[in-house]
């Protein structure tokens, strides 16, 4: 069930970008002159088509993994006398330029949108409030203490952990300093402190974590939310609203002791004594045994916890009026651009590791969970998503459009094309280096499986 919801996610979210950033080239085309055949969102065989009174056909294919849009193209065949005009190769390169950036605009257009649309509808975010610090970490040599609430990085402005996990990226395998201003007790001021070239993990990477941060949150009691129709806690006889007290005669005071005990039991009996209506029982649990991503087995019940209410203080909410927010949605568009280009050369440079690099699997997994969390965060994942699709579509690499642009432009400074045993040539490099790339990322998402 899980591996169909990721690939209807995935599905959604390339359905939702590839038709945005083939519809930038469409519109463009149509407007300089060009006849455009097929704009299809997908690859392989046709499900559903029809044609519009321009005569061009719009097809939903069956590999959801990208687009393209067809235009006439005297290379890819003789075409009327009477069309040649509207032929993309008759167009001057200053069009064609303009046909082929139009997509990778429309992606970064997009991102503007969805996050103009987010800082109007206004969003709440939980205060990146330090919990736990761990020893001999990068954000130990920075000096951060439990309970301090970070506000900037690097002279950055955070206002959720979203935030600082953007800012803390960018400085993934540098050396110097890091600065934070944060304030304790209302004690304001600024902590620094050596990165010491702190890194990513190469499989499952999770940026504060690895800096050495686990975010505050408030206790969790040990109370039963949820229970899984079928699952163990409900065969056994656990009831949504049970707190569980003990376990084996050990007192349980949070939801995170009861998860580590049923984690390291896996097929084994537990004595789980809960209080129901006032009074207490005692249930004999077995966790069912579970394989994690890791290889590692444990113990797993089909419980969920209690909802639980983040204090008023810890909240943040930020909204704007729809002047206001065109700035900051300009603002949090660059922020993910810088990201993105700073990842790729460090991963060109070697200080990020390439085995971070993601494809069709990972995008599926987090899709699904963008979808399930919720409205906000599925639309920061496509805004952030259309980002990385416009960047990588104008690197200058033959097959993408940057590719295409820079041969338009070496044609307008020479006055005729490069010859076709040179694009050719272009041609084969580039496939080689996607394909490459391709398989490079997929190899990697099968490594976190």
């Amino acid at each position: 069930m899980q591996i169909i919801e990721s690939v209807l996610a995935l599905a959604l979210t390339l359905g939702i970008l590839v038709t945005l950033h083939e519809y930038g080239h469409f519109w463009v085309a149509r407007r300089c002159g060009v006849k455009v055949l097929r704009f299809s969102v997908g690859f392989g065989k046709p499900l559903y088509s029809w044609y519009d009174r321009h005569g061009t056909e719009f097809a939903i294919a069956a590999i959801p993994l990208g687009g393209y849009v067809k235009m006439l193209d005297e290379r890819e065949g003789p075409v009327p006398e009477e069309l040649k005009d509207q032929a993309f190769t008759s167009k001057p390169p200053s069009r064609r330029i303009a046909i082929a950036a139009a997509g990778p605009l429309a992606n970064f257009i997009f991102a503007v949108f969805a996050y103009w649309l987010l800082s109007v509808v206004g969003v709440t975010h939980v205060a990146p409030i330090v919990g736990q610090v761990a020893d001999g970490s990068a954000a130990a040599r920075v000096g951060l203490q439990e309970g301090m609430e970070i506000h900037s990085v690097d002279g950055h402005r955070v206002s959720s952990w979203r935030d600082v996990n953007m800012r803390i990226l960018e400085r993934t395998g540098e050396q110097g300093l890091i600065s934070m201003e944060v304030s304790d007790g209302g004690a304001r001021g600024t902590v620094r402190g050596e990165l010491a070239g702190w890194s990513l993990s190469d499989d499952t990477p999770n940026p504060l974590a690895e800096f050495g941060i686990t975010p505050w949150r408030p206790a969790v009691p040990p109370v039963l939310g949820q229970i899984s129709e079928g699952g163990r806690a409900q065969v056994a006889g656990l009831q949504t609203g049970d707190r569980v007290v003990a376990v084996n005669g050990e007192p349980i005071s949070s939801w995170f002791d009861l998860v580590e005990f049923i984690r390291n039991a896996p097929e084994q009996t537990l004595q789980v004594t809960v209080k129901r209506n006032g009074s207490e029982r005692s249930i004999r649990v077995m966790p069912e045994a579970k394989s994690e991503e890791s290889g590692e087995t444990i113990g797993f019940i089909g419980a969920g916890v209690e909802a639980i209410s983040w204090p008023d203080e810890v909240l943040r909410e930020v909204s704007y009026g729809p002047f206001a927010a065109i700035p900051v949605a300009f603002s949090e568009t660059w922020a993910d651009t810088r990201l993105t280009l700073v990842a790729i050369k460090k991963m060109v440079t070697g200080l990020l590791s390439p085995t971070n690099l993601s494809g069709p699997i990972t995008i599926a997994r987090v899709a699904e969970a963008s979808v399930s969390s919720g409205f906000e965060d599925f639309v920061r994942f496509l805004a952030y998503l259309s980002v990385s699709l416009g960047i990588l579509n104008l690197l200058p690499v033959p097959v993408l459009d940057g590719g295409h642009i820079v041969y338009y432009t070496i044609e307008a400074l020479r006055g005729k094309p490069l010859s076709e045993q040179a694009q050719a040539f272009g041609l084969r490099i580039g496939m080689a280096m996607i394909l490459t790339l391709m398989v490079f990322a997929l190899y990697n998402d099968l490594m976190r499986l």
